[in-house]
């Protein structure tokens, strides 16, 4: 396999999602806590994308795999089939890459403590069950649930742990305050995943994938879609308030208008080949002036 083609497999281009949730959590450490570990966070972040791309290589694998058994003609446009690239050389790269974020992620835990683990280690279960088993995670009406507990809140606590596992105290306000703090990362991968179910219902319902829009329809699953962004902007405000971000954050706020344009555009259509990119956009839109206001505010305490 080329390093072409595993691009192409692992879709680099969505590890963003990874990105964003892993930079928040630094950044949260070093306001609340003063502390900051370059070497692990680095290390954190390397875990955090490859178990994606692990996980992204065997989604594209189990959609060739199921396409090549019905005969089907889109199969060859997918890039397992484009490419022409042997099956068992797609399930040893995700193997490997899989393996690499364990053996990372263990060497962690090793310089923290178990705490790491059960957070880490619980979002790859999640991951891997994502696409694994009778009944993977992502065929289920829980599927939005989960990639937002693993990719939003697992990534941005593990990442927060990492930097201050030495001081960080856990009780109940920093519980809530962690929770909170993970919502706008959470939200925009859950509407990504929300977005997707809605416009694949029709061949997810085929292929026996029974997602949140086929147990209450896509009307609800609109309305559904519309408040995991507000629940998103509502956690930000929150948590200029609870003083986990620098009050320069507030500026962030400033994209509602321009995500609540995209969120119209597309309960208006749901087309995976038109309107749905507004939520990959969205997903953008709304970490990264929160990362910029973060990182300003927190260096100038503002």
């Amino acid at each position: 396999m080329t390093i072409k083609q595993y691009i192409l497999l692992a879709q680099m281009e969505s590890t963003t999602t990874s990105f964003f949730p892993a930079f928040i959590g630094i950044l949260y450490a070093w306001y609340n806590y003063n502390s900051f570990r370059l070497g692990f966070s680095l290390l954190g972040l390397l875990t955090a994308v490859l178990f994606h791309l692990a996980v992204n290589i065997r989604d594209n694998y189990l959609d060739y795999y199921i396409a090549d058994n019905k005969n089907a003609d889109y199969a060859q446009e997918m890039v397992v089939g484009k490419e022409n690239i042997p099956l068992k050389n797609v399930k040893l790269a995700y193997i490997i890459s899989g393996a690499v974020a364990l053996a990372i992620g263990l060497f962690l835990v090793t310089q923290t403590s178990l705490f790491l683990l059960f957070v880490g280690f619980g979002g790859m279960l999640i991951g891997a069950l994502y696409t694994m088993g009778p009944r993977p995670i992502s065929s289920t009406p829980t599927g939005e649930f989960f990639v937002g507990l693993a990719m939003g809140f697992g990534i941005f606590t593990a990442m927060v742990y990492i930097n201050a596992f030495d001081v960080i105290q856990f009780d109940w306000i920093t519980i809530i305050q962690i929770i909170v703090a993970s919502i706008p990362t959470s939200i925009t991968v859950m509407a990504i995943s929300l977005a997707n179910n809605i416009c694949d219902l029709e061949e997810d319902i085929e292929d026996n994938r029974f997602t949140l829009p086929y147990h209450i329809g896509v009307d609800k699953s609109l309305i559904v879609y519309k408040y995991f962004y507000y629940a998103g902007y509502t956690a930000i405000i929150l948590s200029v308030v609870f003083g986990t971000f620098p009050r320069l954050v507030a500026l962030s706020l400033l994209t509602f208008p321009y995500v609540l344009k995209n969120i119209r555009i597309f309960m208006n259509k749901q087309d995976k080949k038109t309107t749905f990119m507004t939520s990959i956009i969205n997903s953008a839109v709304i970490p990264v002036p929160l990362i910029i206001t973060f990182f300003i505010g927190a260096w100038l305490d503002i």
